[in-house]
């Protein structure tokens, strides 16, 4: 849930940053509603879509607790990798020890990953059933592929605005 609520904030206050200006200090001080309110409706459609009691609810955002932070912070790392990555191939002459190494974390930062999903996993059969934990995951995918696109439309808005602004 926390992982779901992530994306969820970090997409709405992209979104919503996109607008910033004038209203950056509003916004910022409606930040903790609005992650709240987040919170709230994800809890809601999981809830719905999986059919849970309240002691499966309670044991989800448990193991979302404890896998959350590690998710986020490879996700942050491999998308720092994947950034040097691409700098380092638009360069005019890349430096192949460089793309080398890279590679190497970003495959080792991917077994992470894959470490931690598996781990997840395992202590989500624990109360879920198969059905519960693959509705579960094309949930989870649904709001990373929608919190994807709202990104990229608001880092498009961002860069277009850029442009269109003049130097101060």
């Amino acid at each position: 849930m926390k992982r779901i609520s992530f994306a969820i904030v970090l997409t709405a206050s992209l979104t919503l940053g996109g607008s910033a200006g004038a209203q950056g200090g509003a916004q910022q001080q409606n930040r903790p509603v609005l992650e709240q309110q987040l919170r709230e409706r994800m809890a809601t459609i999981t809830r719905q879509r999986l059919q849970l009691d309240d002691a499966q609810m309670s044991k989800l955002q448990a193991v979302n607790a404890r896998f959350a932070p590690q998710l986020v912070a490879l996700a942050t790392q491999e998308r720092q990798t994947r950034q040097q990555l691409r700098q380092q191939l638009t360069a005019t002459t890349p430096d192949q020890t460089q793309v080398a190494s890279l590679i190497d974390n970003l495959l080792r930062l991917q077994k992470q990953r894959i470490g931690l999903l598996e781990s997840e996993q395992k202590d989500l059969s624990a109360f879920l059933t198969p059905v519960q934990r693959a509705k579960y995951m094309a949930l989870q995918t649904e709001i990373r592929r929608r919190a994807d696109q709202l990104r990229g439309g608001a880092m498009r808005g961002l860069r277009g605005r850029a442009r269109m602004e003049p130097p101060r």
